[in-house]
């Protein structure tokens, strides 16, 4: 075979394959819908997921489907949802706004550590040493590691080493949730005010030597609220039949405050709480 020849065989090769590469762009191009890039270059782009998508893509995508509201993402400023909504032609829609509250009161003031734990200063690390030390095996160690996950500064660490969320900067977006080797945060309706601060699934006073604060189990919330608490695993819990707005007298006759209500940001005691008069923190029992 000629140069030639060989070069023409190669010439047709690569106009066939050109013609069969341009064919397959016309028959499978897929036309991206300007309004899912418009509208995500106008989320935060943080991929929260406070919305309940993995991406503020993929919200984006449910958003230009009709799947989802504006409103959903908590994050964006409200002038930035009617924006969108603006742009879509659809209602900005309602969302139940959810914040992130923590399921202990122990703070080191009424709940001592056993040991002083001197490592690495985070609760992933402490909670590997013996459960990282406290009485309450169940209880906030206080290192921390949820107020260093928290992109939006809605937690900050108390005088006692209690975690406090401020539920008006929080988006829901469950790092604090990831964070927590202790399993102790929850993401919940921020219109719910009935809140158990605690999650000690013992029973009885003897509680009371590891946390002033803690739920013993006396179960008056239960009989003051029977529609809508119930004890299950030492604790309150909701019950599937609870409807409508909670009874603020579930939480009257909590003698520790362990069940608390949560009304604008301010969390309440029942009136027959016992209130901690202790400042300071409770010594290290090893020490």
């Amino acid at each position: 075979m000629t140069i030639l020849g060989a070069a023409a065989i190669l010439a047709g090769l690569a106009a066939a394959l050109a013609s069969l590469l341009l064919l397959a762009d016309r028959r499978l191009r897929v036309t991206e819908d300007g309004r899912i890039v418009a509208v995500t270059e106008a989320l935060p782009g943080i991929n929260c997921g406070s919305c309940g998508y993995p991406s503020c893509r993929a919200f984006a995508e449910a958003l230009v489907a009709g799947a989802t509201s504006p409103a959903s993402c908590s994050v964006s400023p409200p002038e930035m949802r009617e924006r969108i909504a603006t742009f879509l032609g659809v209602d900005i829609g309602e969302a139940n706004r959810r914040v992130a509250r923590l399921a202990c009161a122990g703070g080191r003031n009424v709940a001592p550590f056993l040991a002083r734990y001197q490592s690495e200063p985070t609760c992933a690390a402490a909670t590997q040493v013996a459960g990282g030390g406290k009485a309450c095996a169940w209880g906030c160690l206080g290192h921390g590691d949820c107020e260093r996950a928290c992109d939006f500064d809605a937690i900050w660490m108390d005088a006692h080493g209690l975690p406090v969320v401020d539920e008006a900067l929080c988006t829901a977006c469950g790092d604090c949730v990831r964070a927590c080797p202790k399993d102790l945060f929850r993401l919940v309706s921020e219109s719910d005010p009935l809140w158990v601060a605690c999650s000690n699934p013992e029973t009885g006073n003897e509680l009371l030597e590891v946390c002033q604060v803690a739920c013993t189990a006396c179960g008056k919330c239960a009989k003051d609220a029977p529609a809508w608490l119930q004890m299950e695993d030492g604790l309150p819990r909701r019950t599937e039949k609870a409807v409508g707005a909670p009874p603020r007298a579930a939480i009257d006759r909590c003698p520790t405050g362990a069940i608390v209500w949560i009304e604008e940001g301010r969390t309440h005691l029942g009136m027959e709480a016992r209130r901690p008069r202790r400042q300071e923190d409770l010594p290290v029992v090893a020490d």
